[in-house]
């Protein structure tokens, strides 16, 4: 079984569809064998780019029984319904952030996989890279101390031509908000991920430059985590040029800052030996998206998919599972319904 080679198909053909080729190339236990997409034009050409399979219909791209897992790459509020007939017909699922644009659609997912006894991932790549692992690591042998303030900022640009180069972009329905669920859904999920649950929210969300679309373009949260530390986020694709996504824990005992995969501060109260190797060592494969989706590098998502398929060969949970998606989802429709109100809400 170790020397097994995985079948993989991709539903869509946008940018982040590219990536997941690209990485699958890579792999030796993986191959990508099909694609699928509304409009067999863009399939046929994503086909030809990454030397797979164009399928016209999703019956004949599930019914290829060489393919054993699907990346589902559709637009965000799309992935149920494509997720659904995957894991129906016996696929192991790796799907793009948000699981969903609703907890309650994520756990349709969730419950669908648990029941067919096949497994399901969210793609959250960032918790995979070397200094993202080392920060986790430093958590949860308690360097920091009693952890007081998290806080994430996502402050990037996207052209008004972005949202305009699909119907979907922009909107509740499909893309399930703007700036914070598609763009700073990343940070909220590697931050609640070092932080631990996310109690309470309370938010403001606006359109500085992206006057056109139904969702934000900018929003900022305070937060309050279960174990009493306090927390903000910060989100905008309204930006000029854009900056790194960037993370910040702070406890009593230390304080680490890491911008998109490179640990920028790494100060402790009880230093030990290999710190000053840690500091600075990773350096950044790209702008992370800060300024344009296609710079998005696919280090991460190699990592991801390696861990998934050991998933599959050891019968256990991959490490970021459906149940893992889901937190971030939980966070976001919190932050969006405390700004409609303008109250706190509680994350449930």
């Amino acid at each position: 079984m170790k020397n097994k080679s995985f079948g993989f198909g991709i539903i869509g053909t946008g940018a982040i569809a590219h990536v997941h080729a690209q990485a699958l190339s890579t792999i030796a236990e993986a191959q990508l064998l099909g694609v699928f997409n509304r409009t067999a034009e863009r399939a046929s050409a994503f086909a030809a780019n990454h030397g797979c399979l164009a399928f016209t219909t999703l019956e004949d791209f599930l019914a290829d029984k060489n393919i054993d897992v699907v990346c589902i790459c559709s637009a965000s509020g799309a992935h149920l319904d494509a997720a659904l007939a995957c894991i129906e017909a016996g696929k192991h699922c790796l799907i793009e952030k948000p699981l969903e644009i609703t907890t309650e659609r994520c756990m349709r997912i969730i419950d669908a996989a648990e029941k067919k006894g096949v497994k399901i991932g969210t793609v959250f790549h960032s918790r995979f890279y070397p200094a993202s692992q080392q920060l986790k690591n430093a958590l949860d042998r308690d360097r920091f101390g009693t952890l007081v303030i998290g806080s994430a900022y996502v402050k990037w640009s996207r052209e008004e031509a972005y949202y305009a180069s699909a119907a979907w972009r922009g909107t509740w329905d499909l893309d399930g908000g703007g700036a914070l669920m598609n763009q700073g859904i990343h940070a909220v999920d590697i931050l609640q991920w070092y932080m631990g649950p996310v109690l309470s929210v309370q938010a403001k969300m606006a359109n500085r430059r992206h006057t056109t679309i139904d969702v934000e373009d900018t929003v900022v949260a305070n937060l309050t985590f279960a174990n009493g530390a306090l927390g903000s986020i910060e989100c905008t694709t309204a930006a000029h040029p854009g900056t790194l996504k960037r993370i910040e824990i702070v406890g009593t005992k230390g304080t680490a800052v890491l911008e998109e995969e490179r640990l920028t501060t790494w100060q402790f109260k009880h230093p030990e030996e290999v710190d000053n190797a840690t500091l600075n060592t990773i350096t950044p494969q790209s702008n992370g998206g800060a300024s344009d989706p296609m710079q998005i590098a696919h280090t991460g998502h190699i990592l991801q998919i390696k861990d998934f398929i050991n998933a599959i060969i050891h019968h256990r949970p991959p490490q970021v599972d459906g149940r893992e998606g889901l937190k971030s989802v939980a966070i976001i429709r919190a932050i969006y319904e405390s700004a409609r109100t303008d109250k706190t809400v509680f994350v449930k």
